[in-house]
């Protein structure tokens, strides 16, 4: 028996590369002569970066830069001959930032635009960002900020971009942008197909996972419409219905509407990268997952991407998580099953080591038939 292994991360708890082996020597438990084909992958979001090192043979750059939060953290990215591939998570991520602290009202994805810069100084003419897991909600108006735009209110005044000053944007001013950036070729690589504002918006859906109240979810979804309303009037560029155009609180649209970006599905640039359906080939089964599934891992997570690429050649998907959110669609996707440590929408615990939460997917892994 051939087993494909190809989970997404467990996000705050175990790395894409962890995840895959916990689930492996599950398998083993109750096959132990099935051949593991160990193929971590990502969407976009965290874990992009070492997927595409991975498939590669990437150089890995790290620096230091202006975290979600204002702490200086250390971000790593990689070049690969002329293309920068930047994981937005590593400069702006919810894992780099305690919990207590979280809040996009305040929360800036500065440092993003900090590892385009470097990225661009050191020649690179085709740069790929990876738009998931982030903490912010500032509509990538701190990503561009670091870049040279500038964000001004009625009076002429110049704003600091974050969630909060959304609403009391008037304009925006691309002169300071650096000339270098319009020989750049750049693609977002979205981990969902969320809207920037309304009902499906950025703040709607992502908003409470990174701290927002309902109050502050209803303030970040105003600016985020005055956001798009500012970028057409800079740019000509309408993102208001741009499907991907809120991933990463917005980041999606600023690098559409300023930087030309085009937004393609995260999972699916990393899936060709690593050649995946060649991997495929005389599988009998995979197994892929992430920490929750829920009705978003529908919109472009790497789990239903994995699932599509194995159907295509009639191979089952079994899926495994920490937390499963069940609804319809989840029901008739195509997963043969999907199993989880916990179901239901009640918070789960988080004080788990990694050795824990390795044994926990690996317990959940070993009671997979594949028959």
């Amino acid at each position: 028996m051939k087993i494909v292994v190809a989970p997404d991360s467990f996000k705050g708890t175990l790395t894409a590369a962890e995840a895959a082996e916990a689930i492996a020597s599950g398998v083993r438990r109750r096959y132990p002569d099935a051949e593991m084909v160990i193929m971590p992958v990502a969407d976009g979001g965290e874990g992009t970066v070492d997927a595409m090192t991975a498939a590669t043979g990437a150089e890995r750059v790290s620096l230091i830069v202006t975290g979600p939060v204002g702490d200086k953290v250390r971000a790593t990215y990689c070049i690969n001959q002329d293309t920068a591939v930047i994981e937005m998570a590593s400069a702006a991520g919810l894992t780099l930032v305690e919990p207590s602290r979280l809040n996009p009202m305040a929360a800036s994805a500065y440092g993003v635009g900090e590892l385009i810069r470097d990225a661009v100084r050191r020649g690179c003419r085709r740069v790929m960002t990876g738009l998931g897991g982030s903490a912010t909600v500032d509509g990538g108006t701190g990503m561009l900020a670091a870049l040279g735009a500038r964000f001004l209110d009625e009076e002429g005044m110049e704003l600091e971009p974050r969630g909060e000053t959304l609403t009391r944007i008037a304009c925006m001013d691309v002169s300071g942008l650096d000339p270098a950036l319009g020989e750049v070729k750049f693609v977002a690589a979205c981990d969902v197909d969320t809207l920037l504002y309304g009902r499906r918006g950025a703040a709607s859906v992502f908003g409470p996972q990174k701290g927002a109240t309902p109050a502050m979810v209803k303030a970040l979804d105003k600016g985020l419409k005055n956001l798009s309303r500012v970028f057409l009037d800079a740019t000509g560029v309408d993102v208001s219905k741009l499907a991907g155009g809120g991933a990463a609180g917005g980041m999606g649209a600023a690098m559409a509407a300023v930087l030309g970006a085009e937004l393609i599905p995260g999972a699916e640039m990393v899936l060709q990268a690593m050649d995946f359906d060649r991997h495929l080939a005389g599988a009998d089964c995979v197994i892929t997952g992430e920490g929750r599934i829920d009705s978003q891992t529908l919109r472009g997570k790497a789990p239903v991407t994995v699932l599509r690429h194995a159907h295509r050649l009639a191979i089952p998907v079994y899926a495994v998580c920490g937390q499963l959110i069940m609804c319809p669609e989840l029901n008739d996707c195509g997963f043969k099953s999907i199993m989880a440590e916990y179901v239901g929408h009640n918070p789960v615990p988080v004080t788990k080591t990694k050795g824990e939460a390795a044994e926990s997917l690996a317990f959940i892994a070993s009671a997979i038939s594949m028959k």
